[in-house]
């Protein structure tokens, strides 16, 4: 595709560059002034001005949908609970929604996050697209579409491994086995209550608890699915339980469930995003106002953060 025309569509409520770093999607880049990436296995190049989106690559109904631009985003925000903590990253993530992804892309993503950081998945994700998807061009972007289960399935551990994938790499390959056949149907997953979903996506390889809330809440759109990871978990023990010496995973999961109600997928991602963006740019004004002294090279150095 090459410069073809933009088309538009509203979108209002929604930040657009908000969404797509706030750690729920990780193969979007920034090209121009807008982003190329895929949604499913079109390349789709989508730029926002104001209240509206400009893109190219597909439908206007893809875009509304992928972007969850029918999310009653005012009404889910007042759901929230009216805590300080969760007053503030409601006001810090305004107009960030939870996408609906294309299910295996998800799943398989996640699988791959384990332990890493959002700029290690990025790689890997670009790495996996790069060398086993639908290379394509779009505004004289590049936007590779995700690899299908039925192409990873047909690929070695070792072949993953060169990705970056580490001990992952088994278990995408197995999961990619698993779906491919048809022994995992994800497409009729969705008809599954909240409980057995979470059950069938847990006893594929490489899916914990973390992982399958994860892919409920991004790629299946239960919106009460409250991923917890060490940014949450530590959100969840400083703000909400500061006194308490001891949380386990179990008292936290039934804390978040009952305390953040219907939309807590919702309020799970703004807390998850405030707390990874606002901590690092904390840290990095600490770092500039308070640097570390290097005996060695008798200067001051400044920390990364």
């Amino acid at each position: 595709m090459g410069n073809e025309a933009l088309r538009e569509v509203a979108a209002t409520d929604f930040d657009l560059a908000r969404t797509l770093d706030s750690g729920q999607v990780f193969h979007w880049e920034k090209c121009g002034d807008g982003y190329a990436g895929a949604i499913g296995s079109e390349a789709v190049y989508v730029k926002q001005r104001r209240n509206r989106l400009h893109f190219a690559g597909t439908t206007a109904e893809v875009i509304g949908n992928y972007f969850a631009l029918d999310h009653p985003l005012a009404e889910i925000c007042r759901s929230f609970p009216k805590d300080p903590p969760m007053r503030a990253a409601r006001d810090f993530c305004r107009g960030l929604r939870i996408m609906r992804q294309p299910r295996w892309e998800c799943l398989a993503t996640f699988i791959t996050s384990s332990m890493k950081q959002v700029a290690h998945i990025r790689q890997i994700s670009q790495t996996l697209r790069t060398r086993f998807g639908k290379r394509q061009r779009i505004i004289n972007c590049e936007a590779n579409s995700f690899p299908t289960p039925s192409r990873i399935a047909k690929l070695t551990e070792q072949d993953l491994r060169a990705c970056a994938l580490g001990y992952r790499a088994k278990n995408l390959l197995a999961t990619a086995r698993l779906v491919a056949s048809g022994e995992a149907d994800l497409e009729q997953w969705r008809e599954l209550s909240d409980e057995a979903l979470r059950a069938g996506l847990c006893d594929l390889p490489g899916v914990g608890v973390k992982v399958a809330n994860c892919v409920m809440l991004f790629a299946y759109e239960r919106l009460r699915a409250f991923p917890i990871d060490v940014w949450i978990e530590r959100v969840l023990k400083q703000q909400y339980f500061p006194t308490k010496r001891k949380m386990t995973a179990g008292q936290l999961r039934s804390f978040s469930e009952t305390y953040f109600g219907d939309h807590g997928g919702y309020a799970q991602q703004y807390l998850f995003h405030h707390a990874r963006v606002a901590s690092g740019r904390q840290a990095i004004a600490v770092n500039r106002r308070y640097p570390m002294f290097d005996r060695k090279k008798g200067r001051a150095i400044h920390r990364i953060a």
